[in-house]
């Protein structure tokens, strides 16, 4: 993706430069800007894919901290049924 945006950049510059004399500096303030803004849009949405995936990488924590807490509980209970099983099935002990 990157490399896309920096191949047109410098085939939009080439075809200025070839355009215009290479001494009119307010085609090259003018491509700089085109660059400039650019490079700030994608910043902009490289931020706010970040952003994105801030909020799905606490979305997934919480998840996961919901699921573990649940395994815990779901251990538990299996045990707690083991052991009532168990008891039932053991001899009794007659005093």
């Amino acid at each position: 993706m990157c490399c896309g945006h920096n191949q047109s950049f410098s085939s939009r510059s080439s075809l200025r430069r070839r355009s215009h004399d290479g001494n009119d500096d307010s085609v090259v303030v003018d491509d700089l800007r085109d660059r400039l803004a650019e490079t700030e849009a994608r910043l902009r949405r490289a931020r706010a894919r970040e952003a994105e995936l801030s909020r799905r990488l606490e979305h997934m924590k919480r998840f996961v901290s919901v699921m573990e807490i649940i395994e815990t509980f779901l251990e538990r209970r299996f045990q707690e049924q083991k052991d009532r099983i168990a008891r039932l099935f053991s001899p009794v002990s007659t005093k």
